[in-house]
C-alpha cells in the first residue's frame, strides 16, 4: 500500500514539474517580447 502512494507522489512530482517548466516558459516568452517591444518601439 506504501509502495503505491510513493509511486502516485512520484508521478504528482514529475506532474508539477512538467507543469512548472511550462508555466516558467510562457512567461519567460512574455518577459522577452515586453523587453523586445520596449527596445523596439521606445517604450
Amino acid at each position: 500500500m506504501k509502495r503505491q502512494t510513493m509511486a502516485l507522489s512520484e508521478r504528482q512530482r514529475k506532474a508539477n514539474l512538467r507543469l512548472a517548466l511550462i508555466l516558467a516558459s510562457v512567461a519567460a516568452v512574455f518577459a522577452i517580447g515586453f523587453v523586445t517591444k520596449i527596445v523596439a518601439f521606445g517604450g
